[in-house]
């Protein structure tokens, strides 16, 4: 696994990614599994995959590991526990505030010097100023995106302290 490069630290069904078996990348999840919902007249499918299972806040990595780690987790709360997105996306909990705090220090422990790290979050319940209010990481840029703008992808660089 040290060969890898990147690091995908919640991939689920590797939606955003052009090549969802790029050799570069280390795809980890919380789980592996199959799900199927009807819809109307049409089925449904998503496959979670990853190469590892893991949970993203606490990464079986050595620190300074990847040169790029990639971080999208969960973004909604009130969902229903077998909703389809709740099932597709998956849900955050109550403390939703520690879970992306602990992430979010975990993907930037295993995080080479220097190195970048994407994080992906939508605003359709929880503002990204209140996510940046909780990790101790300042973005260097972002993009908001999507229908109604709700995403946002940002690029934090894992920096030198300086003393």
């Amino acid at each position: 696994m040290s060969e890898k490069i990147i690091l995908d630290a919640c991939c689920g069904s590797r939606m955003f990614w052009f090549d969802k078996k790029n050799p570069n990348v280390l795809f980890i999840d919380n789980r592996s599994e199959t799900v199927t919902a009807k819809d109307r007249d049409k089925i449904r499918t998503i496959e979670v995959n990853p190469d590892v299972i893991a949970d993203f806040t606490n990464l079986p990595f050595e620190d300074n590991s990847f040169y790029m780690v990639v971080f999208d987790p969960p973004h909604l709360k009130t969902l229903g526990e077998t909703s389809w997105m709740a099932k597709k996306y998956g849900k955050l909990p109550k403390d939703w505030q520690s879970l992306i705090h602990d992430g979010f220090t975990e993907c930037m422990r295993v995080l080479k010097p220097n190195g970048t790290l994407v994080f992906k979050w939508n605003e359709s319940e929880i503002k990204a100023a209140e996510v940046l209010s909780v990790i101790p990481f300042k973005p260097l840029f972002g993009h908001t995106t999507g229908r109604q703008s709700k995403t946002i992808w940002m690029c934090f660089m894992k920096l030198p302290i300086n003393e």
